[in-house]
């Protein structure tokens, strides 16, 4: 089940592949999370001594909670070497960066899914209004005509 979506990187950045990380996070995250408490729009991630980290992920603090509850502290991504390594190699290439694109749970586990994207020109933008636009025309007409 998807808890939140950055619909914001689809339109603004090219994605060139994508990676399912788990998320180390405090009991009060995870309540939160599940009740879709979280912003993840200007969040980002970085690496750091062979980590992934999600940075600026803010989670309102858990109402029923009476602990101390930091909302925008560095989350740890988990993945294996193997994809830390693929991860560096194409982030090695110019442009390219990694931004976390949703927030989902996976059995009783919360996964963050994170893509190694390429920024868009504006007329790159402004064609992909425009394809989508024409898609949403022709499934009109489709559904009007049957």
């Amino acid at each position: 089940m998807i808890l939140l979506e950055n619909k914001r990187v689809r339109f603004d950045y090219e994605t060139l592949d994508t990676f399912e990380a788990g998320m180390l996070l405090e009991g009060w995250e995870v309540k939160s999370l599940r009740g879709k408490n979280a912003n993840l729009k200007s969040s980002w991630v970085r690496l750091h001594d062979g980590e992934a980290w999600l940075e600026n992920f803010q989670i309102s603090p858990y109402r029923n909670s009476s602990e101390i509850q930091p909302k925008d502290r560095p989350k740890k991504l988990l993945l294996n070497k193997k994809e830390l390594e693929k991860i560096e190699r194409k982030l090695n290439e110019k442009g390219t960066t990694l931004a976390p694109t949703k927030i989902f749970t996976l059995g009783r586990h919360i996964k963050c899914a994170i893509a190694v994207v390429r920024g868009r020109k504006s007329h790159e933008k402004r064609q992909v209004l425009r394809e989508r636009s024409m898609e949403k025309t022709a499934r009109r007409t489709l559904r009007d005509y049957n």
